[in-house]
């Protein structure tokens, strides 16, 4: 039964000093749809952005993109990353950044981003894997899966204590318990968020359907490589067997991504180090963000 009596897109409208993005992005990513710009023109825009500007160097010249020569320049930068990545970074960290001040006590932070950034790279060397042309969106699909949560937390603490109680530290009992007492889950609170930010359909359903992929529907191969980063994240995060989370996997998300066994295996060696690395750029020098 829904005790909450609100819409996901009523919490999301209720919230609006909450889930904003930064005008900054909005300006880059017009700017990035527009061939009149370059990279030059989008380089001097961010600079205006200290901060923003220190953070994309950092990254930009960390082991996680391992570039040869020390890059001192955005726009040379944007020149190596690319455009589309350097939306996913701006998008990324501005979205870690503006979240984390929602105050919440029912969750460790922490923990919380290092799910989400480990969701994220998941899903975009799954889609490398699989040949998915620009597997960054799978980053940022992976990422920001889980919003909605902080949110809910955020507005309705009395049932979110109510579910995590029930939940008693198992992950996957929260989805089938928000629904129960408020009609939802964050995956929905999710895609309002994104929605509201005007963000590619594929983002919102990929995100809105990841625990129920075979609801997608323009979206469907990206929505299955969300679902399965996220049932992969359980056997670090919760312990659980790699080999019972690949019987988990349907044969329908096997055949849509085109993985094997053997790929996934080699995705979940290669993340942890590339997590390790993310994770200390991108949320623990938040607090020097803006």
């Amino acid at each position: 039964m829904n005790q909450s009596n609100i819409t996901p897109e009523q919490l999301v409208k209720d919230s609006f000093e909450l889930v904003s993005l930064p005008e900054l992005y909005f300006q880059v990513d017009e700017m990035i749809g527009n061939p009149r710009f370059t990279a030059d023109d989008i380089g001097e825009l961010i600079i205006s952005d200290p901060a923003m500007t220190a953070k994309l160097l950092k990254l930009v010249n960390s082991a996680f993109y391992g570039f040869p020569a020390k890059i001192e320049t955005l726009t040379r930068a944007i020149t190596i990353v690319g455009m589309d990545e350097l939306r996913s970074l701006i998008l990324g960290s501005s979205a870690i950044y503006e979240f984390s001040k929602i105050p919440n006590d029912l969750l460790d932070m922490g923990d919380f981003w290092m799910h989400s950034i480990h969701c994220g790279i998941l899903a975009k060397l799954l889609a490398k894997k699989g040949r998915v042309l620009h597997a960054e969106r799978l980053f940022i699909a992976g990422l920001l899966h889980e919003l909605g949560s902080l949110l809910i937390y955020n507005k309705l603490p009395d049932q979110s204590r109510e579910i995590l109680s029930a939940a008693n530290g198992d992950r996957r009992l929260i989805p089938g318990l928000e629904k129960e007492l408020l009609g939802f889950t964050h995956a929905d609170v999710t895609a309002a968020i994104l929605d509201k930010w005007a963000l590619s359909p594929i983002l919102v359903e990929s995100t809105k359907f990841h625990l129920e992929p075979e609801q997608a529907i323009e979206s469907l191969l990206e929505t299955h490589l969300v679902y399965l980063a996220n049932l992969l994240c359980g056997v670090e995060e919760n312990g659980d067997s790699i080999q019972g989370a690949l019987a988990e996997i349907s044969s329908e998300t096997w055949s849509l991504t085109g993985l094997s066994e053997a790929d996934v295996l080699a995705v979940m060696e290669e993340a942890p180090e590339q997590l390790t690395q993310l994770f200390g750029f991108m949320v623990t020098s938040s607090a020097d963000h803006y």
